[in-house]
């Protein structure tokens, strides 16, 4: 009889200390972790997110950026908020997020005295500079690169040295206009020799011609020339054929496509200089 009590009162008191346990586990699960940041002024706000990204600690200072700016909407320092927003997810390769804030704040502040800045960073952001400057000396070749990003990259450069000529910004974005342009000529003659490798010879003259005809003096424009040469060739267009070599013979007199036809294989970019 004892031991028949002494069992059942173990089972209840396990019991309740069990349903103390999931009590107590439910409570913190639906008790939200309090924002400490709750009640702290705009400058406040600020001074601790620029700390956080002064130690590298990027995401931590964007989320107090974005509290900033959602507090306190208006402002200079909501202005400047939205710049390191843009400018952190840029850090840590959030492209769209980026793209986003900067596209904002040159709505919402198209006067800013930073929008030079804003119109440069935008730029960057499709430039896939992960890539690095140099990339060209890596196994990547240029025409891989995503297309769309960049012309918007290129855009946005334009628009910069369009409006801000004087610019600090503006030399720079300059030459990487130049080397976006490059980077659309080569990949249309990359798409124009592809499609000679496969015989679709009237399909790979008008991208070899419209990389010759849209981007003018780019180093690639020697092949494009060189791919018009043999579809022409190809499709018995002799008259088409013999203008263009004479175009590439006056252009390029020491070309190797003149003696040794065109690449089995794609050479990197730089060799093309």
């Amino acid at each position: 009889m004892r031991v028949a009590l002494y069992r059942l009162w173990t089972r209840r008191l396990l019991g309740a200390a069990a349903a103390a346990l999931f009590l107590g586990l439910a409570g913190c699960a639906s008790t939200p972790a309090k924002d400490e940041t709750l009640g702290w002024s705009s400058a406040k706000l600020y001074a601790e997110a620029k700390d956080e990204m002064n130690s590298g600690n990027t995401d931590k200072a964007v989320k107090l950026y974005e509290k900033l700016e959602s507090r306190y909407p208006y402002g200079l320092m909501a202005q400047q908020a939205l710049i390191e927003i843009a400018y952190g997810n840029y850090k840590q390769g959030e492209r769209a997020q980026g793209l986003a804030a900067t596209d904002r704040f040159l709505k919402l502040y198209p006067n800013n005295p930073y929008t030079d800045y804003v119109l440069y960073l935008k730029g960057l952001i499709n430039f896939n500079t992960d890539q690095g400057w140099f990339s060209f000396l890596s196994d990547q070749k240029l025409y891989e690169r995503d297309q769309a990003a960049a012309k918007q990259s290129f855009e946005a450069f334009k628009e910069l040295v369009t409006r801000f000529p004087q610019s600090k910004y503006a030399p720079d974005a300059r030459q990487r206009m130049v080397y976006i342009v490059n980077s659309l000529a080569e990949y249309e003659t990359h798409v124009a020799l592809f499609y000679y490798r496969r015989g679709a010879y009237v399909a790979a003259a008008d991208r070899a011609q419209r990389a010759v005809d849209h981007y003018q003096n780019a180093p690639s424009n020697q092949l494009a020339l060189a791919v018009l040469v043999h579809a022409y060739g190809k499709l018995g267009m002799t008259q088409l054929r013999d203008d263009a070599e004479r175009v590439l013979k006056l252009n390029y007199p020491q070309s190797a496509y003149l003696t040794e036809g065109l690449p089995s294989r794609d050479d990197p970019f730089w060799k093309l200089w």
